[in-house]
């Protein structure tokens, strides 16, 4: 961390699966990449933390200097109880337990990995890094919904937001690259990946987001349907008989992009598109006008942007979805510059045409990094 420089990284992958897929990269004598990749059984989390732990005490053997101080992990809802990272004990683990009903597909399987890892290395600090602190600052009236207050009082219903970690990251490379302080800008982020995500920043502040009480709400997404009626929740459980578990998968699994056309990846449905397929070009009309709906909401609420951030691997590596995504707000001061927009780059980088009164960016994001900072800030404050 002294130089914010990366020293091993890889995934385990297809966990309790037939053929567990472990890749593992770290810098080489000369300073360079080198990747493997094992095939291996991979039966349990516990199982798999053995084997990065192992591989982690190899490249601190072999002279990497690199010295394990902390071990932060992301934990998805922290509800009300964290609005900022914290050290990991017996009382936030309990808390985060009673919070994954409000997260019932990501909570326990992080709660999974603090466990193991806390029982493989006990001496080592660990750190819960939250995607809903950063939205902590939303005001009550972003943050409530206009229902009975019993859902809210008994219940935890409201806007926690989500992505905070990417969202906070981006406003501060954002910030280094427009050379002004964070807190005096006004900004709209927007992470496009498979789970997408808007925020507006005021002042260096999320006062607003696009995902709800839980990931569902919000923009369009690969596989999950964003903003929706729920009525048709009502509808669909009432008249046609479906069950709770059958829409909940629909919605998290089935909808979004896939709903839509049969594929959730942009890149496919673009493909698609070109080729002529109907569904496809209907599909990215619904997603972006939903991102292009947004960003004039947000605009709105804001008073005043400085800059709208594209990132994640939708917004940092699809020129077209950010043109359309602007397209049709020139008046409001949105001015893609083509060129610049299709260039390319790998760090942080403008696509409006110059001389614009609204800046707009491209910044890769780093939720590695960002909970690395994070962790270093608990640990060694």
């Amino acid at each position: 961390m002294r130089d914010r420089s990366l020293v091993a990284g890889g995934a385990a992958e297809r966990i309790a699966e037939p053929a567990g897929r472990l890749s593992h990269r770290r810098r080489d004598a000369e300073g360079r990449f080198e990747e493997q990749v094992t095939v291996c059984e991979l039966p349990d989390h516990g199982v798999a933390l053995d084997q990065i732990v192992s591989l982690l005490d190899d490249a601190a053997a072999t002279g990497s200097g690199a010295e394990l101080i902390g071990i932060g992990h992301r934990v998805v809802h922290g509800g009300e109880a964290f609005v900022e990272p914290c050290l990991i004990d017996e009382q936030v683990i309990e808390t985060i337990r009673e919070l994954s009903p409000l997260a019932p597909l990501h909570n326990p399987a992080n709660l999974l990995c603090i466990e193991v890892t806390m029982a493989r290395r006990p001496d080592v600090p660990q750190v819960a890094v939250f995607d809903t602190a950063f939205h902590q600052s939303i005001p009550p009236h972003a943050y409530r919904y206009a229902v009975p207050e019993r859902w809210y009082e008994a219940y935890g219903v409201r806007r926690y937001g989500f992505h905070g970690t990417s969202h906070a990251y981006v406003a501060k490379q954002a910030a280094m690259h427009l050379g002004r302080p964070l807190g005096e800008l006004n900004l709209i982020v927007l992470h496009l990946g498979n789970g997408a995500s808007a925020t507006a920043i005021a002042n260096g502040k999320s006062v607003d987001t696009s995902m709800g009480l839980t990931p569902l709400e919000g923009l369009v997404m690969g596989t999950r349907a964003g903003d929706l009626d729920p009525g048709a929740i009502i509808y669909l459980a009432r008249q046609r008989g479906m069950t709770v578990d059958e829409i909940n998968a629909d919605l998290n699994a089935e909808s979004g992009l896939a709903g839509l056309c049969g594929v959730g990846d942009v890149r496919d449905v673009l493909d698609r598109e070109a080729a002529g397929d109907a569904r496809a070009k209907l599909a990215l009309g619904v997603y972006v006008y939903r991102i292009r709906k947004y960003i004039g909401a947000y605009m709105a609420a804001l008073g005043r942007v400085d800059a709208i951030v594209f990132t994640a691997g939708v917004g940092e590596n699809s020129p077209d979805i950010r043109e359309r995504a602007c397209k049709g707000l020139e008046r409001l001061g949105v001015q893609i510059d083509e060129t610049r927009n299709r260039a390319g780059g790998k760090g942080a980088r403008a696509i409006h045409r110059k001389g614009a009164s609204l800046a707009v960016l491209v910044v890769p994001t780093n939720e590695e990094l960002e909970i690395a900072e994070q962790t270093l800030h608990c640990v060694r404050p």
